[in-house]
């Protein structure tokens, strides 16, 4: 009988240990929709730190965390291009940002970035995620992977999580532009209809 209460107390208490762990885990997922995303400064392609307290006339940001190697990322380059041209002078400017390992992925070293901005004709700062720091930070697990932010009193608080629209193959067939109706609706002061969708792309190398 003692040997049985043993065996239900270690029991019990590996269960609290393993619901303590889960529950920790499960609060470590980055950004939430309504969260407030903290600054960060990193290195752009022309050698700079940028940050995006330097943006003070900016409404809001479209943060996208995208690379040179991705197929889904460069797929997509001339659209995030053009939410750029389309939404800068609006006070929503593009921010991409390179998350990846470059020791693991040579072909998203900043070397090459500043190639593929020059061949593309990038107008939005391409920053490096030196260290991996910031990715984790946002919850980003995709190449590319969008966080709308809109600036409030509080902070720039995170307002669309998800992919640029409902088609990576095919411009032409796509349905849903997500980023473009989550801003629209942002400069509009109307709720965004879809905050959050899953974002299709590679994963982000560590």
């Amino acid at each position: 009988m003692k040997k049985s209460i043993k065996i239900v107390s270690a029991l019990a208490i590996v269960l609290l240990f393993s619901a303590f762990t889960l529950n920790k885990t499960n609060t470590n997922k980055g950004y939430q929709i309504g969260d407030i995303a903290t600054d960060f400064s990193l290195q752009n392609i022309d050698g700079k730190m940028v940050s995006l307290a330097d943006y003070t006339e900016a409404k809001g940001f479209i943060v996208i965390f995208t690379c040179n190697t991705c197929p889904y990322a460069v797929a997509y380059e001339d659209r995030i291009e053009a939410l750029n041209k389309k939404y800068a002078d609006k006070g929503y400017p593009v921010i991409a940002i390179m998350p990846n390992n470059t020791d693991v992925q040579p072909g998203d070293s900043l070397e090459a970035m500043q190639a593929r901005a020059k061949a593309k004709g990038f107008t939005f700062p391409y920053l490096k995620d030196e260290g991996q720091k910031i990715y984790p930070q946002y919850g980003a697990t995709k190449t590319p992977h969008v966080y709308v932010l809109e600036k409030t009193k509080q902070g720039n608080q995170v307002k669309y999580i998800g992919a640029i629209d409902d088609n990576y193959q095919d411009e032409a067939s796509v349905s849903k532009k997500y980023v473009e109706n989550a801003v629209d609706a942002l400069l509009q002061g109307k709720e965004i209809e879809e905050k959050e969708t899953r974002a299709i792309g590679c994963t982000i190398k560590v």
